[in-house]
C-alpha cells in the first residue's frame, strides 16, 4: 500500500503546473519546477539507506527530503542549532549512508557518501519507480539542555495528509521562518504542499523582513516564537504595516506572557492562537482566539488537549501519549502506548485547560529551605511592566554555594532601573523568593536556531565551575 503522505505531495505537484509553490529573494518556483528538481534528486540517491540533509531554507531543502522518501529511505534532518560535534554525533548514531549538504566541504571524510544539493540537482531527472509505502523522519532535540537525542517519526506524516486540505477560501500563503530542518518549519512547509498554497521563505529571523513580506505578499499564516512575536510587535514599523491579509497566526515553542498576547490579538486581531508541542509529540494542545476572548485567565494557557492525545500531570511534570507521538528514540525500543515525561512543569483548570509553569530543568532553588520558584512564574509578571520587552529569568549560584539566586536579564524599552525591577516583581508577588537579587540589562536576548530564548547560554557564564541542582 503506497504512502497516503507521498502519494498526495506527488499529486499537489503534478497537479499545481505554474502555480507559484516557492518565493525567495524575488524569485519564484512553480509547482511543475518543483516536481522536476524531486525528479533530478531522486535521480542522484540510492534506493533505502539514511539520508541525511544539512541545508537551510531553500526550495531543494524539502524537495530533497521527498526525493529521499521516495527513494524508501530514511531521512535525517540535521539540526540548524546542534553545534558541529553535535551534528557529527547525530549522523553517525543514525548510521547515515548518504549525507547531502548546502556546504559539503564543511563535513569531514566519513562513512556516508557526502554530496551536494548543487551537484543532485545537476542530474537528468527521471519518475519514481513506486511509492514506498512509509516515511520515516529523525529529528534530532533543540539541543537546549545537552547533546541531542534522535527521534522518529513515521506516522505524523500521514496524519498530516488527512489533516491538510485546500482551503475552500482559495490558496494561502505562509510565510516560513523557522528552519526547515526543524519540526515546526517541517510540517509548516509541507502542510503548505498538501494545501497547495505558496511558501514565501525567509533565510533567517529579521522582525522588519518579517512585516515586509507580510505587506508585500499578502501573508496569510505565519508562526513565530514568542520571542520572535515580541520583536515583530515592537519594531517601529509594526503601526504602519498593513497585516490585514493575516489568517492564522500560531504561536508556539514556549508559553507566551499574557501581555503579548493580549497585545497580538489586538494588532492582528481575532487570529492569533498558541499551541505546545515538542519534537517527540508535536501536537499536544492548542487554544483558539474564540476560546480567549472575554476570558482573560486564560491568555496563560497552552489550550486543551487536542483530539487523539491525552495528558496528566504526576508529581507537577506533564505526561502525554497519543497519536502524534514519535515512534521512539532512535536505537531504543518503540515508545508504544507508553506516557511521555515531557520536563515541563504545568497544571489543569476545572475547564481542562493546561498551564505550563516552567521546564523542569529551569526551576530554581532559593533559600535555606529549598523553595521552587518557577523562572516563567516570574517571567510572565516582569513582563507585565510597560517598559520591559523581553525578559529571562534563570537560576545563578547562592552566596553559601548551595542554594540559587533569581536573576533577571531584562529588555527595556526606556530608562528602567534594577531596583524598580525588583520593585515591580516585590508588588506583584508579596514574596520576596520570587523578586530577583540581580537584574543585568541587554539590548537583545540570545536565541536558538528556532526561536527559543537561549538560557543555557545565559546561564552558562555563572555556573562555569559550579555544579547545578536539578529541580
Amino acid at each position: 500500500m503506497e504512502s497516503l503522505f507521498l502519494t498526495r505531495v506527488l499529486d499537489a505537484l503534478r497537479s499545481g503546473g505554474d502555480e507559484v509553490l516557492f518565493v525567495q529573494d524575488g524569485v519564484e518556483t512553480g509547482y511543475g519546477q518543483a516536481l522536476e528538481l524531486v525528479r533530478r534528486m531522486y535521480a542522484g540517491l540510492p534506493e533505502g539507506g539514511v539520508v541525511a540533509i544539512d541545508a537551510g531554507n531553500r526550495p531543494e531543502t524539502v524537495l530533497l527530503q521527498i526525493a529521499a522518501q521516495l527513494r524508501g529511505s530514511t531521512v535525517l534532518l540535521v539540526a540548524a542549532s546542534a553545534s558541529a560535534p553535535d551534528r557529527l554525533a547525530a549522523v553517525e548514531a543514525a548510521g547515515v549512508t548518504t549525507l547531502v549538504a548546502e556546504h559539503a566541504a564543511d563535513w569531514p571524510d566519513g562513512d556516508a557518501r557526502v554530496t551536494s544539493l548543487d551537484e543532485l540537482v545537476d542530474q537528468d531527472g527521471t519518475d519514481p519507480a513506486e511509492v514506498p509505502g512509509s516515511v520515516a523522519v529523525v529529528f534530532p532535540t533543540g539541543g537546549t539542555t545537552g547533546t541531542p537525542k534522535l527521534i522518529r517519526h513515521s506516522g505524523i506524516y500521514d496524519g498530516m495528509a488527512h489533516i491538510f486540505a485546500p482551503d475552500p477560501a482559495g490558496p494561502g500563503r505562509t510565510l516560513l521562518i523557522a528552519p526547515m530542518t526543524h519540526m515546526t518549519g517541517n510540517a509548516t512547509v509541507l502542510g503548505a504542499i498538501l494545501r497547495r498554497e505558496s511558501v514565501v521563505l525567509l533565510r533567517g529571523f529579521d522582525a522588519g523582513a518579517v512585516l515586509e513580506a507580510i505587506a508585500e505578499h499578502r501573508i496569510t499564516s505565519l508562526s513565530l516564537t514568542p520571542a520572535r512575536l515580541a520583536a515583530v510587535l515592537d519594531h517601529p514599523a509594526m503601526t504602519s504595516t498593513d497585516v490585514g491579509s493575516v489568517r492564522q497566526l500560531s504561536l508556539g515553542a514556549a508559553p507566551l506572557p499574557p501581555r503579548r498576547l493580549a497585545q497580538a490579538l489586538d494588532v492582528f486581531g481575532p487570529v492569533v492562537g498558541q499551541g505546545y508541542g515538542l519534537t517527540e509529540a508535536p501536537m499536544i494542545a492548542s487554544i483558539s482566539a474564540a476560546e480567549l476572548d472575554g476570558r482573560p485567565e486564560r491568555l496563560e494557557s497552552v489550550g486543551r488537549i487536542v483530539p487523539g492525545m491525552e495528558a496528566r500531570i504526576d508529581d507537577g511534570e506533564v505526561l502525554v501519549r497519543g497519536l502524534s507521538m514519535m515512534d521512539g528514540y532512535h536505537g531504543s525500543a518503540p515508545i508504544g502506548d507508553g506516557w511521555l515525561r515531557t520536563g515541563d512543569l504545568g497544571r489543569f483548570d476545572d475547564e481542562g485547560y493546561l498551564y505550563l509553569l516552567d521546564r523542569a530543568n529551569d526551576v530554581i532553588i532559593t533559600g535555606e529551605h529549598g523553595t521552587k520558584v518557577y523562572s516563567t512564574v516570574v517571567e510572565n509578571a516582569l513582563a507585565r511592566h510597560p517598559l520591559i520587552r523581553s525578559v529571562a529569568v534563570f537560576g545563578v549560584p547562592g552566596d553559601d554555594g548551595e542554594g540559587e539566586r533569581v536573576h533577571a536579564v531584562v529588555v527595556a524599552s526606556g530608562e528602567l532601573s534594577a531596583e524598580e525591577v525588583r520593585a515591580h516583581a516585590r508588588e506583584f508577588f508579596g514574596r520576596e523568593h520570587f523578586v530577583p537579587s540581580d537584574v543585568d540589562f541587554t539590548g537583545a536576548l540570545p536565541l536558538t536556531a528556532i526561536g527559543k530564548i537561549d538560557k543555557r547560554a545565559l546561564r552558562a557564564p555563572f555556573w562555569a565551575g559550579h555544579r547545578r541542582r536539578i529541580a
